[in-house]
């Protein structure tokens, strides 16, 4: 989120105690989970007198927030398309703020069904989702493999028997994949 709040924070001491304090990971995790975004933002904005501006383009400019794609990514998912493997997905993601970046990513048309935490009113790494997840997925946990770079969310999916890939970059995906028999 800091890329946005940069954008409009010129002091960096400031702009650390505003990524640090108000616009937290914490606090957003309360948007993934269902929390009404118009709520959470007369919450904060009520706390934090003076940061109005800021806090609206969070509900105004969240897709900013997103850094891009990272690369080689996109390939592997056209790769596992292409060779027939299922494709599936939980994110941790607001529902309107989902539906706003969907709509420009049709990377997604690959995958038969997408978990959003917005609409489920859960997130990861609570177990409910996960097994949700299986349920719509139509797999048992042990036959997928849960990919995901944030270390809670993968213990979750092991801890309930999913196979997991902790993601750090794409090369050592692809060859977690290719050792896997998923990739040639």
């Amino acid at each position: 989120m800091r890329r946005l709040f940069a954008q409009l924070i010129d002091d960096p001491v400031e702009l650390d105690w505003f990524c640090a304090t108000v616009v937290t990971e914490a606090w957003h995790h309360q948007h993934d989970e269902g929390r009404e975004l118009a709520e959470l933002v007369a919450e904060r904005k009520a706390q934090f007198p003076g940061y109005d501006r800021a806090i609206d383009a969070y509900a105004t400019r969240f897709i900013e927030t997103i850094p891009g794609n990272v690369p080689g990514t996109h390939e592997i998912v056209r790769e596992l398309a292409g060779m027939g493997v299922p494709l599936f997905a939980i994110t941790n993601f607001a529902s309107p703020f989902w539906r706003e970046y969907r709509a420009g990513e049709p990377l997604f048309d690959l995958f038969g069904d997408i978990v959003v935490s917005g609409d489920e009113k859960i997130a990861k790494p609570d177990a409910r989702i996960f097994a949700l997840a299986a349920r719509r997925f139509g797999h048992p946990p042990g036959a997928m493999l849960f990919i995901d770079d944030n270390p809670p969310n993968i213990d979750a999916a092991r801890a309930l028997g999913w196979q997991v890939h902790h993601f750090r970059d794409a090369a050592t995906l692809r060859a977690d994949l290719t050792a896997r028999g998923l990739l040639g």
